[in-house]
């Protein structure tokens, strides 16, 4: 019953929290700009993720999938979509962090809106193909003992399965968080550099406010998600050896990151705090 009620919880947050942010960067003219156009892709990815839980709850509380075998493939692609699409929004994040501080005389001709639109239709298309073995081998099995039905990865090996454990490990996480620690180092490299230097001063504390912001976003989700990516690892090297309390929670925390980044963005970014207030 905990951890139904901890479930139903982080849907209900991420549901409203990713719709105020969907709502006020529509809204309103002034937050129409190309950072927030990739914070309301990664809302977008958010709210889509928090829409899987109450038929994981459902199946955890259950321990049996009821839904069919149709749905078990769809809510199995559909979060995998969203993962990818996720982290994937966070390196691009960085990467306009990157070019905002790091070149700020290219940053007129790559960070605009319009750009942004585009390249948010690219990460959805790349994570739709890096996320489509997951549908293609999603399905519904009998457990061993018989007695209910659990919606899975069917793989045709064990080697297989290691395979993809470790291909979503690397292009769901490893990857994408040593990117964009990579961009953080040069933006820090590059902030020491010319702090002494006329004029930087006031853009540094403008540009340094929203990278302070991505920042802490990119640091949640590697503290939600990591836990997530090593209980797998272990599950793969050591099988059987954690429990479903483990597997349970590890999920949880991979999902509470969907609705972490709206209370982010109300606690660091004016602009969106002053949104809020003003539709709530």
């Amino acid at each position: 019953v905990v951890i139904q009620c901890i479930y139903a919880l982080v849907c209900l947050l991420g549901l409203l929290g990713n719709s105020l942010v969907i709502f006020v960067i529509l809204r309103y003219a002034k937050m129409k700009t190309a950072t927030n156009i990739y914070l309301l892709n990664l809302a977008i990815a958010d709210e889509l993720f928090m829409l899987s839980i109450p038929f994981v709850a459902t199946s955890a509380a259950l321990h049996h999938w009821p839904f069919g075998r149709a749905l078990c493939r769809t809510v199995l692609g559909v979060d995998g979509l969203n993962m990818f699409t996720s982290v994937f929004c966070l390196t691009v994040l960085s990467l306009d962090r990157y070019i905002a501080v790091v070149h700020p005389l290219r940053a007129a001709t790559y960070r605009r809106p319009q750009v942004a639109k585009m390249v948010n239709g690219g990460v959805w298309l790349l994570s739709l193909l890096v996320a489509s073995p997951i549908p293609i081998f999603a399905g519904t099995a009998t457990t061993r003992d018989g007695q209910a039905v659990a919606c899975n990865l069917l793989w045709p090996s064990p080697a297989w399965s290691a395979a993809f454990v470790v291909y979503t490990t690397l292009l769901g996480f490893l990857l994408p968080v040593l990117a964009m620690g990579l961009c953080y180092l040069l933006i820090v490299g590059k902030m020491r550099a010319v702090a002494q230097r006329v004029g930087w001063q006031q853009r540094r504390r403008s540009e340094g406010k929203l990278t302070r912001l991505v920042l802490m976003v990119v640091a949640m989700f590697v503290v939600c998600w990591m836990p997530f990516y090593v209980v797998q690892l272990v599950n793969l090297l050591l099988p059987g050896r954690l429990d479903a309390t483990v597997n349970n929670a590890s999920l949880i925390l991979s999902y509470s990151n969907s609705c972490a980044n709206p209370i982010l963005y109300g606690f660091l970014s004016e602009n969106f705090r002053h949104s809020f207030h003003g539709v709530l």
